[in-house]
């Protein structure tokens, strides 16, 4: 079962930095476009009315990649005082915290999907896409949460020192 998890954990990983990396062209691509809007809108007097609504769409997308990669490498913010007053329970506080956050991007998957069904049949004016294009990101992200926080509980469940990090070590050290 070990060797599976650890199978499973290098397809996630794999699947982390890929989404790191589309949410980081992303990123690129909406500054070219934004700078496209701005050029075309002060200097050649004619603004593209497309260019807002895909901006903001690829925001969105890269943005919710991102935090779905910052679930998987624990970059997000924590309230870490407990593990400071009770440094032997750290296992069990980071599995209360991994269970918050899949119950949380649980809800995500449950509530975007239900955004982008109600979503198909309406039009984003200026793209000409079904309004559920603007609600995708929420639950692809989500269910990316997901699988990254059932990875680490699982890893965990199966011993592996998924809760030693260098934040880690200095609380079990004070």
């Amino acid at each position: 079962m070990r060797n599976g998890l650890l199978a499973l954990s290098r397809v996630l990983r794999a699947i982390s930095i890929a989404a790191l990396w589309v949410a980081g062209t992303g990123l690129v691509a909406m500054t070219l476009l934004v700078a496209y809007q701005v050029y075309m809108r002060y200097v050649v007097n004619s603004s593209p009315p497309w260019t807002e609504g895909a901006a903001i769409m690829i925001m969105s997308w890269f943005i919710f990649l991102g935090a779905a990669v910052g679930v998987r490498e624990k970059f997000h913010m924590g309230f870490d005082v407990l593990l400071y007053a009770l440094p032997k329970a750290r296992s069990v506080l980071r599995s209360i915290s991994d269970i918050a956050i899949f119950a949380f991007a649980a809800g995500m998957v449950f509530y975007g999907l239900e955004l982008a069904i109600r979503g198909l049949n309406v039009r984003i004016p200026v793209l000409g896409l079904p309004q559920t294009f603007t609600y995708l990101p929420i639950v692809f992200s989500g269910v990316l949460m997901c699988l990254f926080v059932a990875e680490r509980m699982a890893l965990r469940l199966a011993g592996e020192p998924v809760d030693d990090d260098a934040t880690e070590q200095n609380v079990s050290e004070a």
